[in-house]
């Protein structure tokens, strides 16, 4: 083999291996880290909650997305007697709304305020988007009482204002796991929660109106 022969093999072999080391050294094809898919889960199910700043010391001490993605301070509604409540659409308890709309419509002038929570924890029953919900609770009901976005209340995704309403630490006569949508938290007018209902207690019950309107007695 002559030397221009040699040479012109070893420039080809040169060229093999450098495409060989080129194609090793292609990154893996892209996935989201593990911290990524569950800020875009968080995102979906509307848990996208902020304290407003140092230990809660009450569960007005939150800001929150209302149905339409706005942020809302809780801290608004103090002064105020609140009724907060995990909803859904799609429950057997459903009509329960039509209740909450009553009190709303007894109540609100007194200073109670009610604040629905939507959620998607059990059997599914909130799969809506939160403009369906929005839609769904003006059309089949006549909501005019305060909607939030979709949260979690149960889990480990457990949302900032409902792992303060279940935790022991900082509610402990009333705290528990929820058991089902329409569990209702009865605050008075310093934002102290006062009680609890659970699901079945139907809005219009005598044991939760009285407790409404002896909360709002308190404070006039």
């Amino acid at each position: 083999m002559s030397g221009r022969s040699f040479g012109y093999l070893l420039f080809v072999l040169a060229g093999l291996a450098g495409c060989a080391a080129e194609s090793q050294g292609d990154p893996p094809t892209t996935r989201p880290a593990a911290g990524d898919v569950g800020t875009e889960k968080k995102a979906e199910t509307g848990v996208k909650q902020m304290k407003t700043g140092g230990s809660p010391s009450s569960a007005l001490d939150f800001t929150v997305k209302d149905i339409d993605g706005r942020d809302v301070a809780l801290s608004k509604y103090r002064g105020k007697v609140v009724l907060i409540v995990n909803v859904a659409s799609k429950c057997g308890l459903t009509p329960q709304y039509e209740g909450l709309q009553k009190l709303h419509e007894r109540y609100a002038g007194k200073g109670l305020a009610i604040l629905g929570f939507p959620a998607n924890n059990f059997l599914a029953q909130e799969p809506g988007t939160n403009a369906q919900i929005k839609t769904f609770c003006r059309v089949k009901y006549g909501v005019a009482f305060d909607m939030f976005a979709k949260v979690s209340v149960k889990g480990r995704d457990t949302c900032e204002l409902y792992r303060y309403l279940t935790s022991r630490e900082t509610n402990p006569e009333f705290a528990g796991a929820l058991k089902w949508n329409f569990t209702k938290f009865l605050l008075d007018r310093k934002g102290r929660i006062t009680a609890r209902f659970e699901p079945r207690v139907r809005p219009g019950d005598s044991k939760l109106v009285k407790a409404i309107e002896a909360a709002l007695q308190d404070g006039e």
